[in-house]
């Protein structure tokens, strides 16, 4: 196989209530998440570049159940990660791992649970 830029091209993220998913995500992010609806699917979708960056998805429809255990998403978190987990809590989720160094010179991670039971990362450089 050829090398590609990404390892990732697209995500997606189960949710059972997709308001209270869509408002989660949109309040943690602060922005209002555009939401479409894709054959029996319900797709909100996170912020990207389109066709620059990778993007993703929150989803609700079948066979979408979200989960603690299994893949992990890291979600961009721009200059400070510390400014969307900081928001985590009032929004309904619930930090799991605090900011953490990656040494040497990764950056930073975090992990949360959102309200859908979810375990989701959040990555940034400072």
């Amino acid at each position: 196989m050829e090398m590609t830029t990404n390892a990732l091209n697209w995500f997606e993220i189960p949710v059972i209530d997709f308001a209270r998913a869509k408002a989660f995500y949109s309040r943690i992010f602060d922005f209002d998440m555009p939401e479409m609806p894709m054959g029996p699917q319900t797709l909100g979708f996170l912020l990207h570049e389109q066709g620059k960056g990778v993007g993703g998805a929150i989803v609700k429809g079948e066979g979408y159940v979200p989960s603690m255990t299994g893949s992990l998403v890291y979600l961009a978190a721009g200059n400070d990660l510390s400014v969307v987990l900081a928001r985590v809590e009032a929004a309904g989720g619930k930090i799991i791992i605090g900011k953490t160094q990656i040494p040497p010179d990764f950056g930073y991670f975090a992990h949360f649970a959102d309200t859908e039971g979810n375990l989701v990362g959040l990555h940034s450089m400072a």
